[in-house]
């Protein structure tokens, strides 16, 4: 290109003639004149039509493309999966000449549905109040000291822009549920619609292709969450994550503002309060854009327009479980205890974001804080309440000496099984102690147990008599009435008993 640059200069500047050009550059006066007449300032080089030892296979991986833009991009095969199935096919080439006959093939692609490079949008607009765009995002926390892979939770107005990120340990439907209960907490209200892509925690299932794919069947628990709360979700369609590209943008946005250094704390509730304020906060720094002002300000304007909250959504996920001869259901590889009385029979378990809950026969049988724990090095634990076992020791007593539940009892009901086992009869003894906070109030029992031991008589009769003494003591006997002054009779009646000699006598129907 320099040299062709040069020729011109010479001959239609300076006038120099070919010869001497010939003589300075080393090309023939042919190719000088070739230069000149076609008048071009990039030189073009014909590249010739070679043969290729793709050829052969050129109209297979042809097809083979044209089926993988059909599939999801999780599903698709890639050039070099391609390249093995073509060397399996008797193809000798290398994988360079594959991967560029894809590349040609996808341009020509863009081209014929007129479109280039990443394509074209439209730019969209939203009126106050309209909709709301929500996605998650994996990002990493250090949580007690560890480094935790966290499910981030991304919910942004599409009018103001404002924004908050939620973390959780995993991207369930109980996860869901809570980080738009909170994000419409800190919104202010509640939009019209909900922009949401095809997440599993939303949609079941996606309409076939050919029926335009638009066809969806939504999770009957998001359903019922978004009818609470009354707004209307709207999908995208696969893949095309521009449909939503505020929230898009935003999970990159947070990842440089929120995520970059890495935060500390002891634990996701911390980390979620830190992250509230953080976005509270970025609000009034960071400018609209469309509209005058920041964040904040056109947020404040928008709030009158958002839905109030109300009543929250009781979020959870049921399953049905059958509680086993050991009183224990499992979930998530951990196990959890429930009252003796339900063993072998089915209850039902509602999954919390935070605690699970077991309810059977239309009431609340008992409650346990959830267990999650993602890593694969470690055991599944099981949560015991030896109060949900007390039934059983009532008829197995000797099951209280090695009850991996009874592990847990507090310490002074502890100290009084030491002493009563070591004498005949002790088990049973203590088992009808324990029975006793079925009856009467927990502290009450354990507080009559730590003063039979400090009188030093550990036996079923002092704590009984101890308790009853406790639970008499709690009722302290009436204060007399004293009334006001306003109350009192200016003129109190006489006991006059001679009234009642005349009605005996007769003549009178009144005392009066």
């Amino acid at each position: 290109m320099d040299l062709l640059s040069v020729i011109r200069r010479w001959r239609l500047r300076d006038k120099i003639p070919l010869r001497e050009i010939e003589r300075r550059t080393g090309l023939s006066r042919n190719t000088i004149r070739k230069y000149l007449r076609a008048d071009t300032v990039v030189p073009q080089f014909k590249v010739p039509d070679r043969s290729s030892k793709l050829d052969p296979f050129a109209e297979k991986l042809t097809g083979w493309l044209q089926i993988e833009a059909g599939k999801s991009r999780k599903q698709k095969r890639t050039a070099k999966q391609m390249h093995a199935d073509l060397v399996a096919l008797g193809y000798e080439g290398s994988y360079n000449r594959v991967a560029a006959y894809v590349r040609d093939w996808k341009a020509g692609r863009l081209l014929a549905q007129q479109a280039s490079g990443r394509g074209t949008y439209v730019p969209l607009v939203f009126q106050p109040g309209e909709a709301f765009q929500f996605d998650w995002s994996e990002d990493w926390a250090i949580l007690g000291g560890e480094r935790v892979k966290l499910q981030a939770a991304h919910t942004k107005l599409s009018h103001s822009k404002a924004f908050i990120v939620r973390a959780y340990p995993l991207q369930t439907h109980e996860m869901l549920f809570d980080a738009l209960t909170q994000a419409f907490r800190v919104l202010g209200g509640v939009p019209q619609r909900g922009i949401f892509d095809n997440m599993r925690t939303a949609v079941d299932k996606i309409g076939p292709r050919h029926s335009g794919g638009k066809a969806r069947q939504v999770n009957a628990r998001f359903t019922a969450m978004a009818s609470h709360y009354l707004f209307e979700p709207a999908f995208c369609n696969p893949a095309s994550g521009w449909e939503k590209g505020q929230v898009e943008k935003n999970v990159q946005d947070a990842r440089r503002r929120l995520w970059q250094q890495l935060p500390a704390f002891p634990d996701i509730h911390a980390l979620n309060a830190w992250l509230e304020e953080q976005c509270i906060a970025q609000w009034g720094e960071i400018q609209h854009g469309n509209l005058p002002g920041t964040v904040a300000d056109v947020h404040a304007a928008e709030v009158g327009a958002l839905m109030p909250l109300g009543r929250t959504f009781d979020g959870f996920v049921e399953h049905t479980k059958r509680v086993s001869p050991i009183c224990l259901i499992s979930f998530e590889r951990n196990r959890y205890s429930v009252p003796a009385s339900f063993a072998n029979r089915p209850v039902s378990v509602r999954i919390y974001p935070e605690r699970i809950v077991v309810a059977a026969e239309g009431q609340i049988l008992c409650e346990h804080a959830r267990i999650i724990d993602r890593s694969h090095h470690t055991r599944g634990r099981t949560i015991y309440d030896w109060r949900h076992y007390l039934a059983v020791v009532q008829r197995k007593p000797g099951a209280l000496r090695n009850g991996a539940p009874f592990l847990q009892l507090p310490e002074a009901f502890k100290q009084l099984q030491s002493q009563l086992l070591r004498r005949p009869g002790g088990d049973k003894e203590m088992a009808e102690i324990l029975a006793l906070v079925l009856q009467h109030d927990e502290q009450a029992v354990l507080c009559a147990v730590e003063l039979a031991l400090e009188a030093g008589v550990a036996t079923k009769t002092h704590v009984l008599n101890i308790l009853h003494r406790l639970i008499d003591g709690k009722a302290p006997p009436a204060a007399p009435i004293d009334a006001p002054q306003a109350l009192r009779l200016a003129q109190e009646p006489l006991a006059n008993v001679g009234r009642y000699d005349a009605l005996r006598e007769g003549g009178l129907r009144h005392a009066s």
